[in-house]
């Protein structure tokens, strides 16, 4: 347990109520224990805040839902339990062509909602049923379905990330299985354990779905096909439910036969280093079967799991496949925990540039010449003039937070790459001023510990009634990318006057306790709140209702949220901080490469749509946008859902807003989760000046965009990244608010010194 995990947050107390109250009375009830706070934006979601029809997903590989809407059953089934759907990939749908890109790939694909393929449910099911979940944690949830308030009698359904079966654990009911699929067949078949009763059910659509019954008592659970929709059992039944899709014949039912018995219930994850190398483990508890020789769990792993997969893992992979929504094809697996391993940790990457394709210990950018250097420090000494105050204290956290981790990034560049302390030293003292605002909670909305959902949050909301007040910081969205510009600039700030520490420790720990809490004990705050462990990448939909799940706007100030991680515990010492930030590091350049950054050939999502080469879709909060991104400007945010991805912004199609949202911030770590062959794809395809067909050249883009589109430039071409920002007549309206002219030159004159040969052409640029 780190050494804060159960210190008390520094900060006011909001009263027991949140803006949104956990809904206890009629919809979901936590029962959490005093040492569980509830989550609020990692898995499981606050289920269903109002409705109760969001749909949770299991690796993206089942939908789970209980479609009940205004106290109403739907489907044809009119079925009060809980709804299993699994798609295949030919029951997408796409988009239009989106005309703006070369070879027109689909805008958007979507899994459609509400195919009720298998329902659990139980006779005594209707219109007094209620839904309430217990035993909430990182990985898992329960989720009860009673057929009135305070019945003994209830359905509980253990749900986990990659589950090979969906478990219904029935108590005193009489089973019922429903389809609005409907059944074209349902029969008997030898189960391959003694107390297993197993049934091969065949739906319209003509899929094979399995159905394992293991009673308590040995009851025979005597199911009878009823009508098209309805398989009925025998009243006043114990024991648990399992059923699975089953796509791989014979095979397939096999290993399905042989892992019926036994159900995840909850897990744990470990993580250790051996030099560079990351381990990290999840360890699966089991319920169901406990002799000696009960099998091992079915689990479901996405593609980066498999590529990562190390130790005695891999020899538990089976033919098994099932698609997933946005995250490829899932492959089953046959183990009780698994071991990922991440090889290259970007131990060695501080604050400089830095490039993880050259050997260790030379990767940090060499000094930069007399020419680059007299240039530099021109530009800095006139940024370091820029009102640090305004820029820095406004009604937002996240624009806040870019400011402070600029002036942070000029002040070290001035420092530590430029060698001029004096000038760095001026800079270092209004930017702690600045910053002081925040650590002692005096900026405009101050920062107060939410006692409902357990987490630090912007007054904003409560004093203006409007839940996307800065982004919806208040109802847990985007925490990680706002506090992750807090913590960056506080590890600039402390790595360049260690003594500043002394003052300002506790709050920056109090920030990263509420995004990346290490400790599943502390009472205060939940474990990991945003950075999903099984999906690999964080998730930034906070407690607002999503039918297509949650989802992740901008993959890099996800990679920020990392690093800043990891540079604070460098700064303060603490060790095992310092590696969490280098596996979240490694493991999130392993998926962004594999679902969100898109390289010609990516096999994990669809191929038509692939060319748009980003993952996006418009944004849950529809405020107004203006074009350009400037200082006070508002973000366009792009999103992967867990059910659907949308090449777009909430403000436009532009594809510098599309795109510019995974290049920004560019900082050390952008050389390590965007890989310079998927970077020159994108710039050849889509902004390079030189081609006559790129439908948005950088050389036109206005605005903010601008700037961040060169800078991004410098992971594949330094020179021509360097020779845009260095130009005499350069408009500084390219820089956008949380960006700088000083750090883009150093940066790409940083990325220019490492021993590699580029060229305007790209011709001999060596690519990852």
């Amino acid at each position: 347990m780190p050494p804060l995990a159960k210190s008390k947050p520094n900060h006011d107390r909001q009263p027991g109520t949140h803006a949104l109250p956990r809904q206890d009375d009629a919809a979901i009830r936590f029962t959490t224990g005093p040492f569980a706070p509830p989550t609020s934006t990692q898995f499981p979601p606050p289920a269903p805040l109002t409705a109760q029809s969001a749909q949770p997903r299991t690796s993206g590989v089942s939908g789970i839902q209980w479609t009940i809407r205004k106290h109403k059953s739907t489907g044809y089934a009119q079925s009060w339990g809980m709804t299993i759907s699994h798609l295949d990939a030919d029951q997408r749908i796409f988009g239009p062509p989106n005309q703006d890109v070369p070879g027109h790939p689909a805008k958007y694909f979507i899994n459609p909602l509400a195919i009720q393929s298998i329902i659990l449910s139980a006779a005594e099911l209707g219109s007094s049923t209620v839904l309430t979940t217990d035993s909430l944690q990182a990985f898992s949830v329960n989720a009860n379905l009673l057929p009135y308030p305070g019945s003994l009698s209830k359905i509980t359904f253990p749900l986990l990330q990659g589950m090979g079966f969906v478990t219904g654990v029935y108590s005193k009911l009489q089973p019922v299985i429903q389809s609005s699929v409907f059944f074209r067949s349902v029969s008997t078949a030898a189960s391959s354990s003694i107390g297993i009763f197993k049934y091969v059910i065949i739906l319209e659509d003509g899929k094979q779905w399995l159905l394992y019954a293991t009673p308590s008592n040995g009851q025979d659970p005597r199911f009878s096909l009823v009508s098209q929709t309805i398989i009925r059992g025998v009243p006043n039944w114990f024991g648990y439910i399992q059923v699975a899709k089953n796509l791989a014949g014979s095979p397939g039912e096999f290993i399905y036969d042989n892992s019926a018995g036994v159900y995840p219930v909850a897990a744990d994850l470990t993580a250790w280093k051996s030099a560079q190398t990351g381990t990290y483990q999840i360890q699966w508890k089991k319920a169901g079967l406990t002799s000696r020789d009960a099998p091992q769990l079915l689990m479901f792993a996405l593609p980066h799991h498999v590529e990562s997969f190390g130790g005695t893992t891999p020899y538990g992979l089976t033919p098994l496949r099932l698609q997933t929504t946005t995250k490829g094809t899932a492959s089953g697996v046959i183990a009780d925990s698994w071991t990922l391993v991440e090889p290259s940790l970007p131990i060695d990457m501080g604050f400089s540039p830095w490039d993880g394709s050259l050997p260790l210990g030379t990767r940090s950018s060499k000094p930069l010449s007399s020419r680059a250097l007299a240039i530099i420090k021109a530009v800095a000494a006139s940024e370091l003039q820029q009102d640090m105050n305004s820029q820095t204290n406004l009604d937002s956290m996240y624009f806040s937070g870019k400011a402070l981790s600029k002036f942070a990034t000029i002040v070290y560049t001035v420092h530590d790459l430029c060698q001029e302390p004096d000038l760095a030293q001026l800079g270092l003292g209004r930017l702690k001023m600045a910053f002081a605002k925040f650590s002692t909670n005096q900026q405009i909305f101050p920062l107060v510990y939410d006692t409902v959902w357990k987490g630090v949050v912007s007054s904003g909301a409560y004093r203006t009634r409007d839940p996307g007040q800065d982004f919806g910081n208040t109802y847990y969205n985007d925490h990680h990318f706002h506090y992750a510009y807090f913590i960056h600039a506080a590890a600039t700030i402390a790595y360049l006057d260690p003594q500043w520490l002394v003052l300002n420790k506790e709050f920056i720990d109090m920030l990263v306790r509420d995004t990346a809490n290490p400790s599943s004990s502390d009472p205060y705050f939940p474990f990991s709140r945003t950075f999903d462990w099984y999906h690999g990448h964080s998730w930034a939909k906070g407690l607002f209702e999503s039918a297509d799940g949650k989802d992740e706007e901008s993959s890099s100030e996800d990679a920020l949220f990392a690093y800043a991680i990891k540079m604070w515990g460098r700064v303060t010492g603490d060790k095992s901080m310092e590696a969490r930030g280098n596996l979240m590091l490694a493991v999130l350049a392993r998926t962004l490469r594999n679902y969100f950054l898109m390289q010609d050939g990516n096999a994990n999502q669809p191929a038509n749509f692939i060319g748009n080469k980003v993952t996006g879709i418009v944004s849950l909060l529809p405020r107004p946008k203006p074009p350009l991104l400037t200082q006070r400007t508002e973000t366009a945010w792009t999103q992967l859902f867990e059910n659907k991805v949308d090449a777009t912004t909430y403000f436009g199609n532009n594809l510098e807003y599309v795109h510019g949202i995974h290049m920004m911030p560019l900082l050390p770590y952008s050389a390590l989760t965007r890989p310079s062959r998927f970077v020159y794809e994108e710039w050849s395809l889509l902004f390079d000046p030189a081609n006559a067909a790129a439908p948005a050249p950088a050389s036109s883009v206005q605005g903010g965009w601008k700037g961040i589109l060169y800078a991004n430039l410098a992971l594949i071409s330094p020179k021509r990244s360097w020779e845009f920002f260095a130009q005499p007549d350069f408009d500084m309206r390219w820089i956008d608010g949380g960006a700088s002219r000083t750090w883009y030159l150093a940066w790409a004159a940083g990325e220019h010194s490492f021993d590699r040969k580029f060229s305007l052409l790209f011709a001999d640029c060596v690519f990852e």
